[in-house]
């Protein structure tokens, strides 16, 4: 039986070295790799590339690596939660891709399923499009896009098995399955590790076929960037 668990977080992150490119899942602070991400800040890697959809706040998620500025780039696609990105990357200490979130989501799945590259309409006519290729398709201009080349991807899920099958819950399923399989190396932290079998085919949202390592996580803390609530009446 295939079994791609790996016994905690540490063995899970074997091989990481500055310099390299590290995919990151989850949407704002929702389903982000937070146990990951702990011990990167840990091992105190330098120099990285992110690839993110977001930056963290300045107290949480990839805001506790700007913090002690191991990242070297960000590509991301929302980034106004967090101020010491906005210092850093307004004082020139970080160098900044911002890519439109269908762009950034569509880089993801090309790198998933090897194609070296796409068009797409979206950010042509803006800075998005600067010294890139444009072609015309049915009258209308679009970018050559490249997929992503990254090192490691790290996700988060909810529910996992002992061969990598996953379930995501909620919010967590943006940008999450896309970065799966996108990486030379795909690492899955889940709520809960549970053994092969135990779920029902149609359900799984990515085979184990996209994930080389997997670990059950611990004190998620699954915090909100803005909490809004609707007034008692």
């Amino acid at each position: 039986m295939i079994n791609k668990t790996v016994p905690d977080v540490q063995e899970a992150c074997r091989g990481v070295k500055d310099g390299m490119t590290f995919m990151l899942g989850g949407f704002g602070l929702s389903g982000i790799p937070e146990n990951t991400i702990a011990e990167l800040v840990r091992l105190n890697v330098k120099e990285v590339t992110c690839i993110s959809n977001n930056a963290g706040v300045d107290e949480f998620g990839l805001g506790l690596l700007l913090q002690k500025k191991q990242i070297r780039k960000m590509i991301s696609s929302y980034v106004g939660e967090n101020a010491e990105f906005e210092r850093q990357m307004l004082s020139g200490e970080l160098e900044v891709e911002l890519i439109p979130q269908g762009t950034l989501a569509q880089r993801c799945r090309a790198a998933q399923s090897g194609i070296p590259a796409f068009y797409t309409p979206a950010g042509y006519g803006t800075e998005v499009a600067q010294d890139k290729e444009s072609r015309a398709f049915n009258g209308k201009m679009h970018l050559l896009e490249y997929a992503f080349n990254a090192d490691f991807a790290f996700v988060k899920a909810w529910k996992g098995d002992a061969a990598g099958n996953l379930i995501f819950k909620g919010s967590a399923r943006n940008f999450n399955p896309n970065m799966c399989g996108a990486a030379k190396i795909t690492v899955a932290e889940v709520e809960e590790l549970v053994p092969v079998g135990s779920f029902d085919p149609n359900q799984i949202h990515i085979p184990g076929i996209f994930i080389q390592r997997i670990f059950q996580g611990n004190n998620y803390e699954k915090r909100i960037e803005q909490l809004t609530v609707r007034k008692r009446i």
